[in-house]
């Protein structure tokens, strides 16, 4: 159905892709895998029509196939979802999965076709319930990659290239996903399926292609490969105990929480956060967690509780003021929340204490930027130098530039959300390191995150949010995956 030849594509003296090439057959789920900054991303959007190629050809069930823009393309049969959203917040469900793709007749919108063809749509993905008139901004995180994922099967495509769409959706949902990758598969059509959950991967696709440093690399059966060698293809190395556990002991507590709430979503929670521990709250997504930490933060103003950290204010604070008591929040939404994505690398990972760059106002940008490229090397930051801008990242880097402000600032209570979301597995491993690192030196951490294999290797304890609800908090050791699942869905035997 598809065949990529020598895919070369550049910007400036940057090569993104040097004579990549890619065969997908007709109903065949093909993984797509690399590190950030492999060039994953830049093949997909000069497949989809969003980027031209330097050189190389495209074939689409053996007619040439050169797309001029993303329209172009989905006419000519390939969509694309992108791990970045890309919602019109303000439009309705309805005008966002129709967009540019509206029933007319007589040159006037068919508004009664236009909302069975969306309610249809959203039903392939098990939600034919969500409002269709209600803006999408109004709508959760994982309730727009719903969204998302219902535009690009309205056109019933012939190549349908996913990039993370996991990431920001539960296990229910993603289940439901993998339903409909199953029931596409069977109708022929193809899917190029991107994801750095290799788990994922081998669950859904059938056959595998890996890029690194703008290079093909390997390519074959799933069947055929084992997690050890899809790994050593993406890093160029074995990547051996993923999470580190150095000797660290629990000291004192530096954060207490007493009876948060933040009405509707987080009822209550109470924790105690002592240094040197890893604390992980686990849940599903609308549980509460991302409600607790920004409560901590003073991101929301809580309605009720109490947030007290040792040597520290007690009762609201502002964000600012956080900052001041020590403590760090990596956002969940690094596009919209955790980075200025128009501002150099430098200037992002520094922004919280640029009086120590300089005097009078004034910011003396070589210590800026040496101070960058001292954690741009450390953390592995794939970029051109320290000046280059934020957007020009891939998403995986941009966490890592995200990550690297609160270890420049430096905090001593560390609130993650989410922290590896979209990073690949030689990443994971480098921020495992980084936050076994932090515990081990006495720092303490709060962390969320909806991937439980993580939870149970990194962690010291573990709570669980259901509805709202902190509703147990045991050590590690007294948790499995499955338990912790069983917790959170309410389903626990009493």
């Amino acid at each position: 159905m598809l065949r990529l030849t020598d895919i070369r594509k550049s910007f400036g003296a940057t090569a993104a892709l040097r004579r990549v090439s890619l065969e997908v057959g007709e109903g065949e789920v093909h993984a797509l895998i690399g590190e950030n900054g492999a060039g994953k991303s830049t093949l997909m959007k000069i497949l989809s029509g969003a980027h031209r190629a330097d050189g190389g050809s495209m074939e689409i069930a053996g007619e040439p196939y050169c797309p001029e823009n993303p329209h172009d393309a989905r006419l000519k049969g390939v969509a694309m979802i992108y791990q970045e959203l890309n919602l019109a917040l303000h439009l309705s469900v309805q005008e966002n999965i129709l967009l540019g793709a509206e029933s007319s007749r007589l040159g006037w919108i068919d508004r009664r076709v236009s909302r069975e063809r969306a309610r249809n749509a959203l039903a392939q993905l098990g939600h034919a319930d969500l409002p269709l008139d209600r803006p999408a901004g109004f709508f959760t995180i994982a309730q727009q990659q719903v969204i998302e994922v219902a535009r690009a099967l309205l056109t019933r495509p012939k190549v349908l290239i996913m990039d993370e769409p996991t990431s920001s959706l539960t296990q229910a949902d993603t289940e439901k996903l993998f339903s409909v990758i199953s029931s596409l598969h069977r109708q022929g059509v193809s899917v190029i399926y991107i994801s750095h959950f290799l788990e994922e991967c081998r669950q859904v696709a059938g056959r595998y292609t890996v890029l690194k440093d703008g290079e093909t690399v390997g390519t074959g059966a799933m069947k055929d490969t084992g997690m050890d060698g899809l790994v050593t293809l993406m890093t160029g190395r074995a990547v051996s105990d993923l999470y580190p556990r150095p000797a660290h002991s629990r000291g004192s507590t530096v954060l207490e929480v007493r009876a948060a709430a933040r009405l509707p979503r987080l009822r209550r929670a109470d924790l105690q956060l002592k240094a040197g521990e890893i604390f992980g709250l686990a849940g599903l997504i609308g549980a509460g967690r991302t409600d607790l930490l920004r409560g901590i933060f003073g991101l929301d103003r809580l309605d009720s509780g109490e947030v007290c950290v040792v040597n520290g204010l007690r009762g609201p604070a502002a964000p600012r003021k956080r900052w001041r008591e020590g403590l760090g929040f990596l956002s969940e939404n690094r596009k919209e929340e955790g980075l200025m994505l128009g501002r150099s690398i430098a200037d992002n990972i520094t922004m919280t204490k640029m009086g120590a760059f300089g005097r009078f106002g004034w910011v003396g940008a070589a210590r800026q930027r040496a101070t960058a490229g001292r954690w741009i090397g450390e953390l592995g930051v794939k970029c051109r130098d320290a000046g280059q801008p934020v957007r020009e990242l891939s998403g995986g880097t941009q966490q890592k530039v995200a990550f690297a402000r609160l270890l420049e600032h430096p905090a001593r209570i560390f609130l993650l959300d989410e922290p590896t979301r979209g990073i690949d597995v030689g990443s994971k491993a480098q921020i495992y390191k980084l936050v076994a690192e932090l515990a081990a030196a006495g720092r303490a951490v709060l962390l969320v995150s909806s991937y439980l294999p993580e939870l149970v290797g990194l962690c010291d304890t573990i709570g669980v949010m259901c509805r709202g609800e902190l509703v147990e908090v045991r050590p590690r050791a007294a948790w499995t995956e499955e338990e912790i699942m069983r917790v959170a869905t309410g389903t626990a035997t009493q």
